[in-house]
Formats: structure tokens, C-alpha cells, sequence
């Protein structure tokens, strides 16, 4: 499958014969050995330690849906990276955020977005939101193999339905399993404190603008009590990634939309420090 130089340029006959529409169906056949679920680690004792992600939360509006990430990775009790990017987006229409191993989980995102390229170049057509659901599924429950030595990897994925006309949120757990969440989600080290943050200030009714200005809270909310989640670092400019996806495509907020939101609820708290439901008003 390598190039070489010394051939008449062609492209070996794998690459010109019609097949899947999956690529990751065409590694399978042709390099299974670059596929992260094929890799053999050596035998190892106790858990292996590599940098890891942390919270990410995801709330839908009307309009469509805001993912979200804190910029922290931790390797232990340490702090492995202060501004980690942990949300990407996958296509047009629909974004990963992800937790766990940092490096398999950027690895995953990037063959995601490659399976997602291909299907639509070799198909002609975008795959239903459901369909690429199950897609990621597919190559968490590959991963298996890692998780059972701690390399774990949990991604959310968010996106809008051009069938449904509606925003969508997915969650997976170590073996793949996949459930639609209601309304909001998180997962990651700080989940259960984002989690429980969002319960309270979520509407079905919020706004675009509000329910960035949620998911940012959850964030903060999360940091507050979760040693391995980041806050917004506003000496070192560092601030939540936070993404929209609607009818009109995916859309990452700007440093200075970004800040503009850490610094408005900094100041609420500031103010209040136990009211975080004035952040939305």
C-alpha cells in the first residue's frame, strides 16, 4: 500500500477497484495493521499512563445544537496540557467532542472524518445523522481492545438532522454502546457535575445565544468541583471551545465569542457565587 518511487506513478490496483463505501471496511481488506483496533500492545501491569481528556457537554435549542469541550488533559494528578482541543467537527452537519485517551481519541476522530469523506465521495450522498451515529459506534466498539487496559475512549457526537430537521445528541460508552440523549449530555471526569448543572438551568425554549451561554456554565460548574476540568484561564486566554450546528452548517464560536461568554458568567459569579441560574438571564 506504500508509495513507490521507482513505479510508473500508477495507483495500485486496491485503490482502483470498486468496493465499500466504508473506509474503514477498505482498510479491513487491504492494511488491516493500520487500523487502532489491530495494534497489539505489549503486556503491561497496572494501568498505562497517558494524557487524558475530560468534560465534554452538549445541549440542543429549536435551532439546532452547541457542543462543547474544556481545554484541560491531565496524566494522573498532572496537568498533561492546559489547551487541548477536544471538540472537532466531523462533517458539515455534525461535530465529535471526546474523552478519554487523548491521543487514540484525536486518532479516532481523524479516521471518523476520513469514513464520513469517503462514504459521500463514493456514494455521492451525505449518510442520515442515524447512520453516522452508528458509524462511530462501530469504531469505539473496535477500540474495545484498549479500553480493557485503560486507553479508553467515550467521544459525544452532535449534529443536525436534515431529515428530522432538528438538532441530535449521541452518547457511547466503552463498548459502543450508543443512546440519543434528551435535551442535554455530558460525559468525561466532570460529567456528573456538568450533568447536574445543565438540569437545572436547561429549557427547551433557550435561545442560540442562552444555551452556548448553558453549556459554557456546565463547563465552569464542572471545573468548580473536578480537579481534571478546565476552566476558562483568562491570564492565559484559554477558554471552552464551543460549537453551533444548525440548518445552516457547523459553526465554531470566535477566541473573543468564546471569552466574552467565560468573562460574563466570571462576573456573575463575582457577584453571586452560588446563583449560576442569573447567568441566563
Amino acid at each position: 500500500m506504500e508509495a513507490n518511487p521507482r513505479s510508473t506513478g500508477r495507483l495500485p490496483a486496491a485503490f482502483l477497484t470498486p468496493g465499500s463505501s466504508s473506509f474503514m471496511d477498505f482498510l479491513g481488506d487491504h492494511a488491516p495493521e493500520m487500523l487502532p483496533g489491530r495494534r497489539v500492545l505489549p503486556p503491561v501491569k497496572g494501568v498505562i499512563e497517558a494524557p487524558h481528556g475530560t468534560t465534554i457537554v452538549a445541549a440542543s435549542f429549536p435551532g439546532g445544537v452547541v457542543l462543547a469541550g474544556d481545554r484541560r488533559a491531565t496524566m494522573g494528578n498532572m496537568i498533561a496540557q492546559r489547551d487541548i482541543e477536544k471538540v472537532f467537527p466531523a462533517d458539515e452537519y455534525s461535530a465529535v467532542g471526546i474523552a478519554g485517551t487523548a491521543g487514540l481519541a484525536v486518532e479516532m476522530v481523524r479516521l471518523f472524518q476520513l469514513e464520513l469523506e469517503h462514504f459521500e465521495k463514493v456514494e455521492g450522498a451525505q449518510l442520515s445523522l442515524e447512520g453516522k451515529a452508528n458509524r462511530l459506534s462501530t469504531m469505539i466498539r473496535s477500540n474495545l481492545g484498549m479500553a480493557m487496559q485503560g486507553l479508553a475512549v467515550v467521544p459525544l457526537f452532535a449534529g443536525w438532522d436534515v431529515d428530522r430537521e432538528k438538532g441530535r445528541i449521541f452518547s457511547y460508552d466503552v463498548t459502543g454502546g450508543r443512546s440519543e440523549e434528551q435535551g442535554y449530555a455530558a460525559t468525561g471526569s466532570g460529567s456528573i457535575f456538568a450533568r447536574g448543572s445543565m438540569k437545572k438551568l436547561y429549557r427547551e425554549d433557550l435561545t442560540e445565544q442562552q444555551t452556548t451561554t448553558l453549556v459554557v456554565q456546565a463547563l465552569y460548574d464542572a471545573a468548580d468541583d473536578d480537579s481534571a476540568t478546565g476552566g476558562p484561564d483568562v491570564a492565559r486566554r484559554i477558554y471552552p471551545i464551543v460549537t453551533v450546528i444548525t440548518e445552516e452548517g457547523f459553526r465554531r464560536l470566535t477566541e473573543a465569542e468564546s471569552s466574552e461568554l467565560a468573562r460574563s458568567i466570571l462576573e456573575r459569579r463575582l457577584e453571586q457565587p452560588d446563583g449560576p441560574r442569573a447567568a441566563l438571564l
